[in-house]
């Protein structure tokens, strides 16, 4: 940290890493299960197929494949990480994953935690790192975003289980006082539309002894008002980007790439064309992995940046958005 300003420090994004399960469940798969097709669920979502955790996945394991792909192409000494947060609506650990990752990867200096806010997890997750480094106690971070949404979808439920799929991905950033590449960001809540998707706890009643009861800890499978979520997307992730714009100083022309929350192929298509961004410059993998949570923007990016489509000082806009209902974006260049 010696030589750093406190009062101008930037970011600098240096690596990226993403992890998906091996198996592999198709439309055609899912029609085997429940009233549907591959052209239904293709011409409605854009998905052809997610990858589902087997028995020897979680999200520990995957969260920790995915930071130690960004810790080797960033070429940082482990021991110098600072900060790991990690973004999971599905740990399997509900007092925390991140420590555990942090003791897999060796990362015996740095503080981890867990942040939960669904699909707009990684882009929250980010957001607050960012702010432990630009305040001047950290110098070197991880961000992860990773679900398992497989263990808690209603494989009987046609409108919801053919979005849903697993993953991970991960960013490495640090502090410099030479440029900054966290441009910016916005952050939105509405808790009056939270009812639109939940994944609500399913609590039993049971008896300690006689005249004691209590709630035994348990979770129902995600619900999910569609139509719903889909209205709310197309409007508000418009107009908070175009706000971020707006307070940067810059116009979408200046956007290399869009990188959205995977949700829907008409979402991402909707956004782009409100903000007059061409559909070439959004990027999209929701075909191949359908909704990954807080994995889907990390896992997009790192396939971009490996595959050299992302290249060094482009500009990148990203939005993530869900369940809360919560919803933010932000505004960086790549390197």
């Amino acid at each position: 940290m010696e030589g750093i300003n406190f009062n101008q420090i930037g970011l600098s994004f240096k690596g990226s890493g993403s992890y998906v399960p091996d198996q592999v469940l198709t439309n055609q798969k899912i029609s085997e299960k429940v009233e549907t097709s591959d052209e239904w669920i293709k011409s409605r979502t854009g998905i052809s197929q997610r990858r589902i955790s087997g028995l020897g996945d979680n999200v520990t394991d995957m969260g920790y494949k995915a930071a130690l792909k960004a810790i080797r192409m960033s070429k940082w000494d482990i021991e110098t990480i600072d900060l790991i947060v990690l973004a999971t609506s599905t740990p399997n650990d509900l007092f925390g994953s991140a420590p555990s990752i942090q003791a897999k990867l060796g990362a015996h200096n740095a503080v981890a935690f867990d942040l939960t806010a669904a699909c707009s997890g990684f882009l929250f997750a980010l957001i607050t790192a960012s702010q432990f480094l630009k305040g001047g106690n950290f110098n070197r971070a991880i961000v992860i975003g990773a679900d398992q949404l497989s263990s808690y979808v209603d494989w009987n439920d046609r409108r919801s289980c053919i979005l849903f799929g697993d993953g991970a991905g991960a960013l490495a950033i640090e502090t410099t006082n030479e440029f900054d590449n966290f441009i910016g960001f916005e952050m939105k809540t509405d808790g009056e539309r939270g009812s639109f998707l939940n994944l609500p706890s399913k609590n039993n009643k049971d008896s300690i002894v006689d005249n004691i009861d209590f709630l035994r800890g348990g979770f129902s499978p995600i619900q999910m008002n569609g139509q719903e979520v889909y209205k709310f997307a197309v409007k508000e992730v418009p107009i908070i980007l175009d706000k971020l714009l707006k307070k940067t100083n810059y116009v979408s022309g200046q956007i290399d790439w869009l990188v959205l929350h995977q949700a829907n192929q008409r979402i991402l298509d909707s956004v782009g064309d409100r903000l007059k961004i061409p559909r070439d410059k959004i990027l999209s993998n929701l075909k191949n992995y359908g909704n990954t949570s807080a994995a889907t923007i990390p896992l997009m990016m790192d396939e971009a940046i490996r595959n050299n489509i992302i290249k060094q000082n482009d500009i990148i806009a990203t939005s993530g958005f869900g369940a809360g209902l919560s919803w933010g974006a932000a505004l960086i260049k790549w390197g």
